[in-house]
């Protein structure tokens, strides 16, 4: 069962969901969950259904003492690197809070530190705290809109389907159309990308 709590402040959590696409933003999203929340669904958003992320989120933005979201676009992705930008996507997704934190949890291992407040990172977070977990199904349910929003636009990548992830299918649509303003340019979009034909 995931912990409410990592310490008794008023805590966010934040995590991020698309590092490893080849197109569309990363995201990033931010909760303080009231003290007594609790939700027996609620688990890390790789874990649950398209259908159970979609149900989740109206209950976490309705329950929430606050929440922020923020999406990095891939210029600034190949501009600072991956890393880079999913810190910088839960720094502004924390910017959104209405209300300001005590402390931060994070999930993964890597944060560098925000506005001076103490924070901790933590290696699967995600299935260990509530307030992670929230953060998770937020990034992942905002992301999942903005792709099929995009979708509309490329539909030959079928981004509505495969989120940016490099799928076969979308590997193969780079190969037949090339790529568009919302791939990201420093990532290996094909593998034969780095073989020199000598």
């Amino acid at each position: 069962m995931l912990k409410n709590r990592f310490v008794s402040l008023l805590e966010a959590g934040t995590d991020e969901a698309g590092r490893g696409c080849l197109a569309g933003p990363v995201t990033a999203a931010a909760i303080i969950l009231p003290e007594k929340f609790n939700n027996s669904i609620l688990n890390d958003s790789k874990q649950l259904s398209e259908k159970q992320r979609e149900f989740l989120k109206p209950n976490l933005e309705n329950e929430s003492i606050s929440f922020g979201v923020a999406h990095i676009y891939p210029s600034t992705i190949d501009e600072i690197n991956i890393l880079n930008a999913s810190i910088l996507a839960m720094h502004h997704a924390l910017d959104e809070l209405s209300t300001k934190p005590e402390f931060v949890i994070v999930d993964g291992n890597r944060f560098k530190p925000y506005s001076n407040i103490p924070h901790k990172c933590i290696i699967k977070g995600d299935s260990k705290y509530l307030s992670i977990a929230g953060a998770s199904v937020l990034a992942k349910t905002y992301r999942d809109e903005y792709m099929c929003k995009i979708h509309e636009e490329y539909p030959m990548y079928n981004w509505k389907q495969n989120k940016g992830y490099p799928t076969k299918e979308h590997r193969n649509a780079i190969r037949t159309y090339g790529i568009t303003k919302y791939h990201r340019k420093s990532f290996k979009l094909l593998p034969e990308q780095l073989k020199l034909n000598l």
